[in-house]
């Protein structure tokens, strides 16, 4: 071991002894690295737009529930026990525009944007919405070529937009699989085109809406669809349509390929406080924290609710426990608690009942941590 620098010599696997430090090179897989990567490092090294945060921002009120625990097993904990024990760099809890608890660690400030994978694909869901809002696309319903006729024959260009969000195209993709094709195609290769890579992944296993198929090609389609209506980029149409209306208090980004177009399936990055306003616009179906009406309270239902052209991803069809429904998770058959799942523990729950929300951001999926989570959070659901 002599020689070997102080960080070689102990069991520092997120980098704390190197500052946390970030790599062109890794994009999530090497743990050292992630921690750095996914708080603003990316930035550094992928294509990215922006959208800014407008005049009018929506504030918190700070009202930390003292003593607040929750039990889980045997166990009395309290959210501190919870972070020491994973790794997790962001959590916060929410309701009705009050902060009941957030804490960060591995020196990550509240200032900082933090990564959210695939929440990016709930992301894209509220601005989906917001399109058939305002009368920009017709109906959910619609093949994906009637607003891209470059599609028209292809695969993903004949699927419904319905199908396309409830991750039932009939698409022959395997997530574990096949991103090792679509990622250096649509999204980190030396020249990504994710219209190029959807218009040519024509493989198929089934017909459309017959099963749950998780993968990124859907929710890519979807925002190539959304860019042909709004006629600009999806950070532009979020920025002013979804970001600003809500009451962001700070600039978001996300990735794009070398056209600029966004790879809207993951790569949407924000300040914590900015992922709660967003799980609170979902609890107040709808609506801001000062009341503005951002999304309509049809697309709200719409997200939380199952017809029978949605039978393949009701809870228990989707996965055994979880369902799935315009890009959000689900894990009541009733809809009242949606979510927000991303790679390496990235969670935004939601509970309709009581507006509360739960928002974390962390650097690794593995262990046991998400039932202690949902404990935590059906805790957080009744203070």
């Amino acid at each position: 071991m002599a020689g070997l620098p102080a960080w070689a010599q102990t069991d520092d696997r997120w980098g704390a002894l190197r500052g946390y430090p970030e790599s062109r090179s890794s994009f999530e897989r090497l743990p050292e690295f992630r921690v750095g990567n996914y708080s603003g490092g990316h930035e550094r090294y992928i294509r990215h737009n922006t959208l800014r945060a407008g005049g009018r921002v929506v504030g918190w009120n700070d009202t930390p529930a003292n003593d607040f625990r929750y039990r889980s097993g045997l166990s009395s904990k309290t959210p501190d026990a919870y972070l020491a024990q994973w790794p997790v760099t962001g959590l916060l809890i929410a309701r009705d525009g009050n902060i009941l608890f957030e804490r960060y660690r591995f020196a990550r400030q509240p200032s900082m944007r933090l990564q959210s994978w695939s929440m990016a694909k709930s992301v894209t869901s509220l601005l989906l919405g917001i399109c058939l809002d305002r009368g920009l696309i017709a109906s959910l319903d619609d093949l994906a070529s009637r607003y891209l006729p470059e599609l028209g024959g292809t695969l993903h260009g004949e699927t419904s937009l319905r199908h396309l969000a409830n991750m039932c195209s009939g698409a022959d993709v395997v997530h574990a699989r096949d991103n090792a094709i679509l990622y250096p195609g649509a999204l980190l290769g030396r020249d990504p085109d994710i219209a190029r890579t959807v218009a040519g992944w024509n493989r198929r296993s089934e017909a459309a809406g017959q099963r749950f198929n998780y993968n990124e090609l859907g929710a890519l389609t979807l925002g190539m669809v959304m860019r042909r209506v709004t006629g600009g980029s999806l950070s532009s149409f979020a920025e002013r349509a979804l970001w600003q209306p809500m009451g962001a208090e700070a600039p978001a980004t996300w990735f794009t390929d070398a056209r600029g177009a966004e790879f809207n399936s993951i790569g949407f990055a924000a300040r914590l406080r900015d992922w709660a306003r967003l799980g609170q616009l979902v609890a107040h179906r709808g609506r801001s924290l000062d009341g503005k009406a951002v999304v309509s309270d049809a697309w709200i239902s719409e997200c939380t609710s199952w017809s029978e052209a949605d039978h393949a991803v009701r809870v228990g069809r989707a996965r055994l426990t979880q369902g799935y429904k315009a890009l959000f998770w689900h894990a009541r058959a009733d809809g009242s608690r949606p979510a927000m799942h991303g790679h390496h523990g990235q969670r935004v729950f939601i509970d309709m009942p009581t507006r509360t929300v739960l928002v974390q951001t962390a650097v690794d999926q593995q262990g046991a941590w998400e039932p202690e989570l949902l404990d935590m959070f059906d805790a957080a659901t009744r203070v």
